[in-house]
């Protein structure tokens, strides 16, 4: 029972690196690509080199563990996070990918950004 539940909680920490991995596949893809697999960006901010967007998770994102015992009792030991994603573009390209917010729940430090950069990561290790 005690190596199933490893097990299930090696996979699902395997959800956490995909933001991890975003911050180096990303880099080079072009602005429309980014904005067909990220969706349109929440914030834009145009600077002197290039420009800086963010797309915003602040919906609490909880993690899977929680237990629930007799007369109601809940532990919860999950986390919660929320997380913006913030790509820095320079000539057109993704240059800089940073993650922003407390985004750690069980399943890592980033999983809660795991939504954000998913479409991308898969675009990217297609591509």
């Amino acid at each position: 029972m005690r190596i199933k539940a490893l097990g299930c909680l090696l996979a699902l920490s395997a959800c956490s690196t995909v933001p991890m991995r975003a911050k180096h596949d990303l880099i080079g893809m072009p602005r429309s690509d980014l904005i067909a697999c990220a969706g349109v960006p929440d914030n834009v901010a145009t600077l002197p080199d290039g420009e800086v967007l963010q797309w915003r998770q602040d919906q609490q994102v909880q993690g899977p563990f929680t237990l629930k015992g007799p007369m109601s009792l809940e532990l919860d030991l999950s986390g919660h996070g929320t997380c913006h994603f913030v790509a820095r573009l320079r000539q057109g390209r993704v240059a800089q990918v940073e993650y922003t917010g407390p985004s750690g729940t069980l399943l890592g430090p980033y999983s809660a950004c795991r939504p954000l950069v998913l479409a991308c990561e898969r675009r990217a290790r297609k591509g």
